[in-house]
Protein backbone atom coordinates (compact mmCIF):
# COMPACT_ATOMS: atom_id res chain seq x y z
CA UNK A 1 0.00 0.00 0.00
CA UNK A 2 1.00 3.63 -0.29
CA UNK A 3 1.99 5.96 3.07
CA UNK A 4 3.56 8.98 3.68
CA UNK A 5 6.31 8.25 6.34
CA UNK A 6 9.65 10.32 7.79
CA UNK A 7 12.51 8.01 8.47
CA UNK A 8 13.99 10.76 10.31
CA UNK A 9 13.05 14.22 12.49
CA UNK A 10 13.43 17.34 10.03
CA UNK A 11 11.66 19.82 7.91
CA UNK A 12 8.50 19.02 5.88
CA UNK A 13 11.15 17.18 3.05
CA UNK A 14 11.81 14.84 5.02
CA UNK A 15 8.74 13.07 4.60
CA UNK A 16 8.51 10.37 1.87
CA UNK A 17 5.51 8.98 -0.08
CA UNK A 18 6.48 5.29 -0.59
CA UNK A 19 5.07 1.43 -0.40
CA UNK A 20 5.08 -0.13 2.42
CA UNK A 21 3.14 -3.47 3.94
CA UNK A 22 0.01 -3.65 4.85
CA UNK A 23 -0.64 -3.71 8.13
CA UNK A 24 -2.33 -7.12 10.03
CA UNK A 25 -4.94 -6.84 12.79
CA UNK A 26 -3.82 -7.85 16.25
CA UNK A 27 -6.21 -8.42 19.01
CA UNK A 28 -8.69 -5.44 19.81
CA UNK A 29 -7.46 -4.13 17.00
CA UNK A 30 -9.47 -2.82 13.18
CA UNK A 31 -8.22 -2.36 9.91
CA UNK A 32 -9.01 0.64 8.21
CA UNK A 33 -9.11 1.08 4.66
CA UNK A 34 -8.97 5.34 4.85
CA UNK A 35 -10.85 7.37 3.37
CA UNK A 36 -9.26 10.63 4.41
CA UNK A 37 -7.23 11.95 7.39
CA UNK A 38 -6.29 15.72 8.02
CA UNK A 39 -3.36 17.89 8.55
CA UNK A 40 -3.06 19.10 12.53
CA UNK A 41 -0.34 21.72 13.63
CA UNK A 42 0.73 18.67 16.27
CA UNK A 43 1.75 17.07 12.79
CA UNK A 44 4.03 19.49 11.93
CA UNK A 45 5.18 19.49 15.56
CA UNK A 46 5.85 15.76 15.80
CA UNK A 47 7.52 15.30 12.40
CA UNK A 48 10.37 18.47 13.24
CA UNK A 49 10.75 16.45 16.29
CA UNK A 50 10.16 19.22 19.00
CA UNK A 51 7.33 16.28 20.72
CA UNK A 52 10.24 13.47 21.35
CA UNK A 53 9.32 13.85 24.86
CA UNK A 54 5.70 13.90 25.13
CA UNK A 55 5.06 11.85 22.30
CA UNK A 56 7.41 9.45 21.32
CA UNK A 57 7.44 7.73 17.90
CA UNK A 58 9.09 4.87 16.07
CA UNK A 59 10.64 5.68 12.74
CA UNK A 60 9.84 5.38 10.33
CA UNK A 61 6.90 6.93 11.31
CA UNK A 62 3.02 7.49 9.16
CA UNK A 63 1.54 10.85 10.35
CA UNK A 64 -1.95 11.51 10.70
CA UNK A 65 -4.23 11.50 13.82
CA UNK A 66 -6.81 11.31 12.32
CA UNK A 67 -8.91 9.05 10.42
CA UNK A 68 -12.03 8.60 8.68
CA UNK A 69 -12.75 5.54 6.32
CA UNK A 70 -14.15 1.69 6.44
CA UNK A 71 -13.70 -0.93 8.63
CA UNK A 72 -11.92 -3.64 6.77
CA UNK A 73 -11.22 -6.14 8.75
CA UNK A 74 -11.34 -6.78 12.52
CA UNK A 75 -9.34 -8.76 14.58
CA UNK A 76 -9.21 -10.80 17.35
CA UNK A 77 -11.90 -10.10 20.47
CA UNK A 78 -13.42 -6.89 18.71
CA UNK A 79 -16.87 -6.59 19.53
CA UNK A 80 -19.31 -3.67 17.77
CA UNK A 81 -17.22 -3.63 14.49
CA UNK A 82 -17.53 -5.44 11.30
CA UNK A 83 -16.15 -4.98 7.68
CA UNK A 84 -17.98 -2.22 5.98
CA UNK A 85 -18.73 0.30 8.91
CA UNK A 86 -17.84 3.70 8.05
CA UNK A 87 -15.91 5.03 10.90
CA UNK A 88 -13.71 7.93 12.50
CA UNK A 89 -11.64 7.92 15.11
CA UNK A 90 -8.96 10.00 17.12
CA UNK A 91 -5.56 7.70 16.63
CA UNK A 92 -3.22 7.18 19.47
CA UNK A 93 -0.90 9.86 19.16
CA UNK A 94 2.49 7.28 19.56
CA UNK A 95 1.11 4.78 16.74
CA UNK A 96 1.15 4.88 13.28
CA UNK A 97 -1.35 7.12 11.50
CA UNK A 98 -4.05 8.01 9.06
CA UNK A 99 -1.41 9.08 5.94
CA UNK A 100 -1.66 5.85 3.94
CA UNK A 101 -4.20 3.69 2.13
CA UNK A 102 -5.05 1.37 5.29
CA UNK A 103 -4.05 1.96 8.72
CA UNK A 104 -4.77 0.24 12.27
CA UNK A 105 -6.94 1.46 14.91
CA UNK A 106 -7.51 0.52 18.53
CA UNK A 107 -11.67 -0.28 18.52
CA UNK A 108 -11.70 1.82 21.49
CA UNK A 109 -11.23 4.62 19.89
CA UNK A 110 -13.81 4.48 16.77
CA UNK A 111 -17.16 5.47 16.56
CA UNK A 112 -19.82 5.50 13.51
CA UNK A 113 -18.66 8.48 10.96
CA UNK A 114 -21.25 11.19 10.58
CA UNK A 115 -23.99 10.46 7.63
CA UNK A 116 -24.61 14.30 7.02
CA UNK A 117 -21.39 14.97 5.53
CA UNK A 118 -18.74 12.90 2.77
CA UNK A 119 -16.88 10.79 4.83
CA UNK A 120 -13.37 11.86 3.69
CA UNK A 121 -14.82 15.37 5.48
CA UNK A 122 -15.24 13.69 8.47
CA UNK A 123 -11.29 13.40 9.32
CA UNK A 124 -12.02 16.97 10.24
CA UNK A 125 -13.78 16.73 12.89
CA UNK A 126 -12.15 14.16 15.98
CA UNK A 127 -8.56 15.99 17.24
CA UNK A 128 -9.56 19.73 16.66
CA UNK A 129 -13.55 18.81 18.03
CA UNK A 130 -12.34 16.83 20.90
CA UNK A 131 -10.13 19.70 21.54
CA UNK A 132 -13.00 22.43 21.68
CA UNK A 133 -15.24 19.55 23.77
CA UNK A 134 -12.51 18.71 26.22
CA UNK A 135 -11.54 22.99 26.80
CA UNK A 136 -14.99 24.09 27.46
CA UNK A 137 -17.16 21.36 29.37
CA UNK A 138 -14.35 18.58 30.62
CA UNK A 139 -12.04 21.86 31.76
CA UNK A 140 -13.68 25.08 31.93
CA UNK A 141 -17.12 23.46 32.99
CA UNK A 142 -19.09 25.82 31.08
CA UNK A 143 -23.05 26.49 31.38
CA UNK A 144 -25.72 28.56 29.86
CA UNK A 145 -25.82 32.55 30.09
CA UNK A 146 -21.77 32.36 30.90
CA UNK A 147 -19.33 34.72 29.12
CA UNK A 148 -16.19 32.98 26.89
CA UNK A 149 -13.40 34.74 25.70
CA UNK A 150 -12.20 32.40 22.46
CA UNK A 151 -8.83 33.65 21.93
CA UNK A 152 -7.03 32.66 18.33
CA UNK A 153 -10.92 31.29 17.09
CA UNK A 154 -9.82 31.50 13.55
CA UNK A 155 -8.34 28.12 13.61
CA UNK A 156 -9.94 24.63 13.35
CA UNK A 157 -10.05 24.63 17.25
CA UNK A 158 -11.42 27.71 17.25
CA UNK A 159 -14.08 27.35 14.57
CA UNK A 160 -15.95 24.26 17.05
CA UNK A 161 -15.50 26.24 19.89
CA UNK A 162 -17.57 28.54 18.91
CA UNK A 163 -20.14 26.65 17.82
CA UNK A 164 -20.10 24.24 20.38
CA UNK A 165 -20.04 27.37 22.90
CA UNK A 166 -22.97 28.97 21.59
CA UNK A 167 -24.98 25.99 21.22
CA UNK A 168 -24.20 25.26 25.03
CA UNK A 169 -26.15 29.20 25.67
CA UNK A 170 -22.77 30.51 25.97
CA UNK A 171 -21.92 34.68 25.02
CA UNK A 172 -19.05 34.11 22.74
CA UNK A 173 -16.13 36.66 22.22
CA UNK A 174 -14.13 35.70 19.38
CA UNK A 175 -10.31 36.97 18.26
CA UNK A 176 -9.78 36.68 14.75
CA UNK A 177 -7.87 38.39 12.12
CA UNK A 178 -8.87 39.40 8.84
CA UNK A 179 -8.98 36.57 7.06
CA UNK A 180 -11.00 34.26 9.24
CA UNK A 181 -13.26 36.98 11.34
CA UNK A 182 -16.38 36.44 8.53
CA UNK A 183 -16.20 32.64 9.13
CA UNK A 184 -15.59 32.86 13.04
CA UNK A 185 -19.07 35.63 12.86
CA UNK A 186 -20.60 32.85 10.80
CA UNK A 187 -20.28 29.70 13.27
CA UNK A 188 -21.87 32.30 16.33
CA UNK A 189 -19.61 34.49 17.48
CA UNK A 190 -21.30 37.44 19.65
CA UNK A 191 -18.63 39.79 19.27
CA UNK A 192 -15.43 39.12 16.88
CA UNK A 193 -12.22 41.41 17.85
CA UNK A 194 -9.89 41.89 15.11
CA UNK A 195 -6.38 40.74 17.52
CA UNK A 196 -4.28 42.46 14.42
CA UNK A 197 -5.81 45.64 14.85
CA UNK A 198 -7.54 45.95 18.55
CA UNK A 199 -5.28 44.74 21.92
CA UNK A 200 -7.90 41.96 23.30
CA UNK A 201 -7.49 43.35 26.84
CA UNK A 202 -8.88 47.10 25.65
CA UNK A 203 -11.58 45.72 23.51
CA UNK A 204 -13.25 43.41 26.59
CA UNK A 205 -15.34 45.63 28.39
CA UNK A 206 -17.37 42.75 31.19
CA UNK A 207 -15.12 40.07 32.47
CA UNK A 208 -15.56 36.74 31.33
CA UNK A 209 -15.92 33.30 33.13
CA UNK A 210 -13.83 31.55 30.26
CA UNK A 211 -10.68 32.14 28.49
CA UNK A 212 -10.25 29.50 26.21
CA UNK A 213 -6.75 30.39 24.53
CA UNK A 214 -5.64 28.82 20.96
CA UNK A 215 -3.19 31.14 19.99
CA UNK A 216 0.47 30.55 20.58
CA UNK A 217 1.27 34.31 22.26
CA UNK A 218 3.66 35.20 23.98
CA UNK A 219 3.56 34.99 27.82
CA UNK A 220 2.64 38.00 28.94
CA UNK A 221 0.05 38.18 27.08
CA UNK A 222 -1.05 35.30 28.01
CA UNK A 223 -0.98 36.30 31.53
CA UNK A 224 -2.32 39.73 30.86
CA UNK A 225 -6.00 37.39 29.63
CA UNK A 226 -6.02 36.19 33.14
CA UNK A 227 -6.99 40.29 34.49
CA UNK A 228 -10.17 39.60 32.11
CA UNK A 229 -11.71 36.62 34.05
CA UNK A 230 -13.86 37.19 36.88
CA UNK A 231 -13.05 35.76 40.46
CA UNK A 232 -13.59 31.76 40.41
CA UNK A 233 -13.19 31.90 37.02
CA UNK A 234 -10.68 29.69 34.68
CA UNK A 235 -8.16 30.30 31.75
CA UNK A 236 -8.12 27.04 29.66
CA UNK A 237 -4.87 26.86 27.49
CA UNK A 238 -3.80 24.62 24.69
CA UNK A 239 -0.69 25.53 23.52
CA UNK A 240 0.70 23.28 26.16
CA UNK A 241 4.23 23.99 25.60
CA UNK A 242 3.49 27.09 27.57
CA UNK A 243 2.02 26.46 31.35
CA UNK A 244 -1.07 28.38 31.82
CA UNK A 245 -0.55 31.18 34.74
CA UNK A 246 -3.32 31.39 37.36
CA UNK A 247 -4.29 34.41 39.77
CA UNK A 248 -4.58 32.50 43.21
CA UNK A 249 -5.30 35.78 44.73
CA UNK A 250 -8.96 35.85 43.04
CA UNK A 251 -9.25 32.37 42.61
CA UNK A 252 -9.18 32.28 38.53
CA UNK A 253 -7.36 28.64 37.71
CA UNK A 254 -4.88 27.87 35.03
CA UNK A 255 -5.74 24.74 33.43
CA UNK A 256 -3.47 23.49 30.33
CA UNK A 257 -5.17 21.01 28.06
CA UNK A 258 -3.74 17.98 26.58
CA UNK A 259 -6.44 16.34 24.28
CA UNK A 260 -7.10 12.96 24.82
CA UNK A 261 -9.07 10.61 22.76
CA UNK A 262 -12.85 9.36 23.60
CA UNK A 263 -14.91 7.63 21.45
CA UNK A 264 -18.09 8.53 23.88
CA UNK A 265 -17.26 12.40 23.25
CA UNK A 266 -16.51 11.79 19.36
CA UNK A 267 -19.99 10.34 19.13
CA UNK A 268 -21.73 12.77 21.32
CA UNK A 269 -20.03 15.20 18.68
CA UNK A 270 -21.25 13.23 15.52
CA UNK A 271 -24.39 13.46 16.46
CA UNK A 272 -24.47 17.31 16.51
CA UNK A 273 -23.23 17.03 12.95
CA UNK A 274 -25.94 14.57 11.80
CA UNK A 275 -28.59 16.89 13.67
CA UNK A 276 -27.10 19.77 11.92
CA UNK A 277 -26.26 21.60 15.35
CA UNK A 278 -22.40 21.43 14.57
CA UNK A 279 -21.25 22.32 11.02
CA UNK A 280 -17.72 20.38 10.01
CA UNK A 281 -15.35 23.11 8.10
CA UNK A 282 -13.54 21.47 5.49
CA UNK A 283 -11.39 24.85 3.88
CA UNK A 284 -9.42 22.59 1.20
CA UNK A 285 -8.92 18.96 0.42
CA UNK A 286 -4.72 17.80 -1.05
CA UNK A 287 -4.49 14.14 -2.13
CA UNK A 288 -2.20 11.59 -0.13
CA UNK A 289 0.97 12.31 -2.28
CA UNK A 290 1.13 16.20 -1.61
CA UNK A 291 1.15 16.01 1.98
CA UNK A 292 4.53 16.71 2.35
CA UNK A 293 3.84 20.29 0.25
CA UNK A 294 0.83 20.67 2.90
CA UNK A 295 3.18 20.43 5.92
CA UNK A 296 5.56 22.65 3.97
CA UNK A 297 2.89 25.57 3.38
CA UNK A 298 2.23 24.79 7.33
CA UNK A 299 5.72 25.61 8.15
CA UNK A 300 5.85 28.84 6.13
CA UNK A 301 2.07 29.77 8.20
CA UNK A 302 0.59 29.94 4.84
CA UNK A 303 -2.41 27.54 5.76
CA UNK A 304 -6.19 28.95 6.53
CA UNK A 305 -8.94 26.96 7.96
CA UNK A 306 -8.41 22.79 7.71
CA UNK A 307 -6.79 21.30 4.93
CA UNK A 308 -8.27 17.63 4.44
CA UNK A 309 -6.16 14.63 3.08
CA UNK A 310 -8.42 12.50 1.01
CA UNK A 311 -6.10 9.02 0.44
CA UNK A 312 -9.28 7.00 -1.74
CA UNK A 313 -12.72 7.62 -2.57
CA UNK A 314 -14.95 7.01 -0.26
Amino acid sequence: MKAVRFHKYGDPDVLRHEDVEQPVPGAGQVRIRVAATSFNSVDGNIRAGFMQGPIPVKLPHTPGLDVAGTVDAVGEGVTGFEAGDKVVGFLPMTDDGAAAEYVLAPAEVLTPAPTAVPLADAAALPLVGLTAWQALFDHAKLTSGQRVLINGAGGAVGGYAVQLAKDAGAYVIATAGPRSGERVRTAGADEVVDHTATEVTAAVSEPVDVVLNLAPIDPARLAALLDLVRPGGVLVNTTVWMPAPSDERRDVRGIDLFVRSDAEQLSRLVALVDSGELRVDAAERAPLAELPAVHARAAAGDLTGKVIVVVSAA
